[in-house]
């Protein structure tokens, strides 16, 4: 029998025509039962994608993830000599920058925020055909932005026109749903409220530097993004998460709120985004150096309070505290950067701890934190399997070679290009995996 077919009396509950279109039908009072299950379309279907915010701005993502990844990768096969060069309308690092933090960040950010924030703001959630065309701007811009690096600089630029209208777009329905809320706690949303804005505002000062060929400021624009506006959502999301998941996964570890945490890395991040603008000088340089070092330190200290070695027990928890292991360690690095700048003049570790906080921390808490969310939206067990536990050390390797990659030496263009190519293999193994599961029905049969 068809999934389109009349419903059993007492089973199957029939749903209005547009649902219909994309469900066709709803279980009743529990889970279906097994004709239901075997009667289930098992395909991969784009219709399937319109059922949540997770499925189409999570397999969004995982294709701008994908693209950027084997763009960069080739990038560097053309530096190393391994392919011929390819033709650049902008500069490549730029390029690189800005998709890597505006990309795909984002359109995860879509698909979490807009499933889990209703509940955190106890709001009903808002419907997919508001957001939708905030999510296919962004993704839509961001490959022109791809294209455009290699053929047009206009091409590039009006695409990076179209991402900013859909994250302006989703920056205010986001605000919206925070508007409509009558909940007393409401510090977590706003921030991430905040985040966005900023981050809005930060591409708009890339696209207005990239058009005037200011190439520093529009870098400067996208670090500003990365600190004020992901780092913040980053952090934030998981202060709100990450106890919760810790003591739903080990009952024996009390989950809790450490609010002076939250205000600690949000003060790095802002304290980062203000080095960017007004580099401090002479004793004020040695100063921040000197707060970099403290505020790592104490990321550091905390995650070893997090029970690291413990929760090793539970791949997934392990993931999350080794995402926010990474910061700490991105803090520490900057402040030798920094360092190593004064006294020497070279700031030999500065990539190296962009790179910790990119691919070590944020690379490592999207990949965990996008894992349990898929697995638990689509019905599979909240765990981390091997294929995505053996992924996950694999990123952490290529965050390892793209670290020492960032000390000059004779062995720097092959480290860059193993770290290249182990990330876009990675994303791709994982991209592809998930995005077969946003555009099939739950194996289950339940709704979402």
């Amino acid at each position: 029998m068809a999934a389109t077919s009349a419903p059993s009396a007492g089973t199957w509950e029939a749903v209005g025509d547009k649902e219909r279109l994309l469900q066709p039908l709803r279980p009743v009072g529990g889970k279906p039962t097994p004709e239901a299950l075997a009667r289930q379309d098992r395909r991969w279907r784009p219709r399937y994608l319109m059922l949540a915010p997770h499925r189409l701005g999570f397999f969004l993502a995982m294709v701008l993830l994908i693209a950027s990844g084997a763009w960069w990768a080739l990038v560097q096969a053309a530096q190393a000599g391994l392919v011929p060069p390819l033709p650049a309308a902008l500069p490549p690092s730029l390029v690189h920058a800005a998709v890597m933090v505006y990309g795909f960040m984002p359109l995860f950010f879509a698909g979490f925020l807009f499933t889990a924030a209703p509940k955190w703001l106890r709001v009903e959630p808002l419907p997919l055909a508001a957001l939708r065309p905030a999510l296919l701007l962004q993704a839509l811009g961001w490959l022109l932005w791809l294209a455009g690096a290699l053929a047009s600089s206009a091409l590039a630029l009006s695409g990076v026109l179209l991402a900013a209208a859909g994250l302006a777009w989703m920056a205010a329905r986001f605000w919206r749903m925070v508007r409509c809320s009558r909940e007393p706690d409401q510090l977590h949303p706003r921030a991430v409220g905040l985040a966005l804005t900023w981050g809005v505002l930060c591409l708009l000062g890339l696209l207005a530097a990239a058009t005037g060929q200011a190439w520093d400021v529009a870098r400067t624009c996208v670090l500003s993004a990365l600190w004020g506006c992901m780092v913040v959502v980053f952090v934030t999301a998981a202060h709100r998460m990450v106890p919760f998941f810790t003591s739903h996964a080990m009952p024996f570890i009390e989950g809790r709120y450490a609010f002076w945490l939250l205000w600690l890395m949000w003060g790095a991040a802002v304290c980062e985004v203000l080095a960017l603008w007004w580099a401090p000088q002479g004793l004020g340089a040695w100063g921040f150096a000197a707060w970099q070092l403290g505020a790592g330190g104490a990321l550091l200290w905390i995650a070893r309070l997090w029970s690291l070695t413990q929760s090793l027990r539970n791949r997934m928890m392990a993931m999350l505290h080794i995402g926010f292991l990474w910061l700490g360690v991105a803090l520490v690095l900057a402040g030798l950067a920094r360092g190593l700048a004064l006294i020497e003049g070279m700031p030999a570790l500065g990539l190296g701890a962009l790179h910790a906080l990119t691919m070590g921390c944020l690379g490592s808490l999207m990949l965990a934190m996008v894992t349990r969310v898929s697995c638990g939206h689509s019905g599979r067990a909240q765990v981390a399997d091997s294929v995505a536990w053996s992924l996950f050390w694999l990123l952490q390797l290529a965050t390892l070679l793209r670290i020492a990659a960032s000390v000059p030496g004779r062995l720097s263009t092959a480290l860059l290009l193993g770290a290249a190519l182990l990330w876009a293999a990675v994303v791709a193994v994982w991209g592809v995996r998930l995005g077969s599961w946003y555009g099939r029905l739950r194996p289950d049969g339940r709704p979402g």
